[in-house]
Parts: structure tokens; sequence; C-alpha cells
């Protein structure tokens, strides 16, 4: 199997741009998987949110961050993951630990930014961004390491500089343009708030743009995205909105009558997803079982089996209350 960062790379080249889905753990990047994206976006808000509980205000660690970027990488094998490495965690010294251990994790690529430490969410008010000096050496340091461990590993550099206080469109271009020039790969300018700033962006930015579509940021179809040159767009949260969201709607429903769940299993009996034994991987682990434990074995497991979800090649046998 090629790398991760090769496959990316190899998706970066295609005509258009890649639109890249946010999940927030393992089980999110499986539902990503599942629906045929080719690649998907690791989000720092979903991880701080989902992991902690909290905001994405500087919360999560790196050891964090990296724990969550290899349960993803490893649960969509072939799938590449580009994960938010937030400032680094440091300044460049920290950063050269940083890059190593998110290649380690499986990860194609990663986007690091220029704000202080604690940092926070890129579409909340209330950030201040280190010097033009020491994030270009933070972009060499990235770029020192990658060359090391992986050359292949895509790497994003991202100015917050549009959404400071006293900060500009124009200070966010410039920087970025010097972390292009300073090893990065692709450039990402933080929270535009019109059509006519993403297309300035796309212009005057000397490489390829990422495009974070969410927050204060114009929302823009596929068509539209191509057209104005952006090279990745990332949708962060989306699915993290909606399971909180509809994690909450069905815990309502609960919490007026348990019997609502029985309601809820035949609402999804059908969805592509609703056998969540089928979309965990248990007909992947049956397939295991025949190839490597002795017969005997599965005998004493499978046969005679009064109930419970059972699949082989030959029948499947779910439990009585289907979908489980």
């Amino acid at each position: 199997m090629s790398r991760a960062s090769s496959v990316l790379r190899s998706l970066l080249r295609r005509e258009g741009t890649l639109v890249i889905p946010g999940c927030f753990n393992a089980m999110s990047a499986r539902v990503l998987q599942k629906a045929g994206f080719e690649s998907v976006y690791m989000t720092g808000y979903g991880t701080s949110l989902s992991l902690l509980g909290m905001p994405d205000a500087g919360y999560a660690t790196m050891s964090e961050m990296h724990l969550n970027a290899r349960y993803i990488a490893n649960s969509v094998p072939g799938v590449p993951v580009i994960a938010d490495a937030d400032n680094g965690y440091g300044n460049a010294i920290q950063m050269t630990r940083t890059i190593a251990e998110y290649i380690q994790t499986g990860v194609a690529g990663v986007h690091i930014e220029d704000q202080v430490i604690p940092k926070r969410c890129g579409h909340v008010a209330g950030k201040f961004i280190v010097s033009l000096e020491e994030m270009v050496g933070k972009v060499k340091a990235a770029h020192y390491v990658r060359e090391q461990l992986d050359k292949d590993f895509v790497l994003i550099a991202r100015s917050d500089a549009r959404g400071t206080s006293g900060g500009s469109l124009e200070e966010a271009i410039d920087r970025v343009n010097a972390y292009l020039e300073a090893g990065a790969d692709i450039a990402f300018v933080e929270g535009p708030t019109s059509v006519e700033e993403v297309r300035q962006i796309c212009t005057q930015v000397k490489g390829p743009v990422l495009y974070n579509q969410t927050g204060v940021s114009p929302k823009f179809n596929q068509q539209e995205l191509s057209d104005l040159g952006v090279a990745v767009a990332i949708l962060p949260n989306a699915l993290t909105r909606v399971a909180v969201t509809s994690m909450y709607d069905l815990a309502v429903q609960l919490k007026q009558d348990p019997i609502h769940e029985k309601e809820f299993m035949k609402s999804i009996k059908g969805h592509p997803v609703g056998d969540m034994h089928e979309f965990a991987g248990f007909t992947d682990v049956r397939a295991l079982e025949d190839k490597f434990l002795p017969k005997a074995e599965l005998e004493a497991k499978y046969d005679g089996a009064s109930h419970g979800w059972k699949a082989d090649d030959k029948t499947k046998v779910l439990c009585p209350t289907f979908p489980c």
C-alpha cells in the first residue's frame, strides 16, 4: 500500500477542488469513508469537543491530538487524513516533535497556524498571532522534519491575521506567501468574509490554496470552488454538528420515555449504516476467524448459536430486534 501522503499528493494533482469533510473521531472517519470520500480531515474543534467536552480554545494537548489522529488514520486505511496541528504546541523547536509524531500516526499531512499559545478556533474573536519571523522559523522546522522522515508529507501553513485586532487580509496573504517560501506546500488564509476576499486570496497567493468553508466564510458548491481556483476545501464540523444535534434530539425523546428507542431502531432499518455490527466491521472479523482460527473452535463458537449477529459466506443471521 502506498504511503498516505503519496496518495494525498496524487489526489491533489487532479483537476478541480479536492473537497474534504471533517471527522472528529475514528467512527466519524469510517462514516465518511462509507459515504465515498477519498480523503478526510481531522478537525481540532471536533477533537476537543468530542474527546474533552471542551471548546477549541487551546485545551487539547499535542498528545491528545496525536492520539486521535492515530485512531482516525488506522480506522480508514487507504484514505489519507489531513490533521489539525494547531500552532505546533510551542516554538520552532517543539514543532519538530509535533511534525515527527504526526508523521508516525499515519496521517498524510497537517496544517499549522501562526496563533500564539493558547490558540482558539479561527472563527472566534480574541486571537493573537506570533511575529512573521517566528512563524517562518516554525514552518522551516516543520519542513526540515518532513524532509527527513517523509518527503511526501503535506505541509499546510495557515495565517489567522485576517481575524485579529488590527489585522488585514493583505497581511494574511503576505504571511502565507512567506510560509510557502519557507517550505509549506499549501497556503491557508483563515476567515475571509466575502466572495471578493476569497477571490483575492486565490489570485494573490503564490501557491495552492486551502479554503475553510465554515463559520464567517461564504459557502460554495463544487464548481464555484474550482472556478475560484481553490485547491482544497475543508468542511470541518458538519459531522460534529449533526452528531451533537441528532444525539440531543434522541436523548430528549429517551428522557420522556425509553420506548422511543424502539421507534428509532425502526426508522433506521435499511439505512446504509443502520446495521451497527456490519458498519463496525464484524463481517471482517468473521472472515479473519475463518482464515486463522481452528475449525473446531469456530464450530464451538457458532454452531447452534441461538441468537445474536452472525455472518459468513453463506448466511447472515441478525439479532431478533434488527437493527440491534
